[in-house]
């Protein structure tokens, strides 16, 4: 499984952005897929995760302000980021886990400044 991911850049506070991923090759045994980002100096966190199930899980910081959407079947993730804050500036990737093994695309960056 590969993962291309797009979207990322530069904006103000207050701004929107939208993420996107797609996966290519076989998602049998897909589980689940999302986005995770790192902040410099900071380890890796969870954004958000949409399972196959459908449930969706925010992290708190974000909860309200992140939509994620997919579709399991085409393998697209996406990501609308509204109100975005200085504190969200971090490299976001895409993730996904397929027949339990964990699949990571290339980082974007999201930078948020005046």
């Amino acid at each position: 499984v590969q993962l291309q991911a797009s979207g990322g850049g530069l904006v103000q506070p207050g701004e929107s952005l939208r993420l996107s991923c797609a996966a290519s090759g076989s998602m049998f045994g897909f589980n689940a897929m999302g986005w995770y980002r790192q902040a410099p100096g900071k380890e890796r966190e969870l954004v958000a995760l949409i399972a196959a199930s459908g449930t969706i899980e925010y992290a708190a910081s974000v909860q309200g302000r992140f939509t994620i959407s997919g579709d399991n079947v085409k393998g697209t993730v996406y990501l609308r980021m509204n109100s975005l804050i200085p504190e969200d500036t971090a490299v976001y990737s895409c993730y996904a886990d397929v027949g339990l093994e964990d699949y990571w695309g290339q980082g974007t960056q999201v930078t948020v400044s005046s």
